[in-house]
């Protein structure tokens, strides 16, 4: 699919997939014109990015990352070393949106017992 097709379903700009792939974070194929080809399996691949971008992944570690996930399932435990690490991170953030709304909620309550 081309890269319209493929911004379409994945929900992903154009100029987002593109920054994705000058940054190598994914291996497209071209055709003989030398035009993106997508297939079915970027989808998911591209999606899961964004969600590690979402989650604050810094794009160095995304980088290395895909590099690892590009090299195969010889690198499954350092991919995983990789999920767990963030995965505490995105715990940690959690936690504290968590208490920053409390906080919130706290200060408009306060206010609307003031009128």
């Amino acid at each position: 699919m081309t890269i319209g097709e493929f911004s379409e379903l994945t929900g992903i700009s154009c100029s987002a997939l593109r920054y994705y792939e000058d940054k190598g974070l994914i291996n497209v194929e071209r055709d003989a014109g030398n035009r993106r080809i997508y297939c079915d399996k970027d989808v998911e691949w591209v999606k899961f990015l964004q969600r590690l971008k979402d989650t604050g992944m810094p794009l160095k570690e995304m980088k290395h990352y895909s590099d690892l996930r590009y090299q195969g399932d010889s690198t499954i435990s350092e991919r995983l070393e990789i999920l767990e690490k963030h995965e505490i991170y995105v715990e940690k953030q959690r936690r504290l949106w968590e208490e920053y709304s409390e906080n919130l909620k706290s200060k408009i309550l306060w206010y609307k017992k003031q009128l």
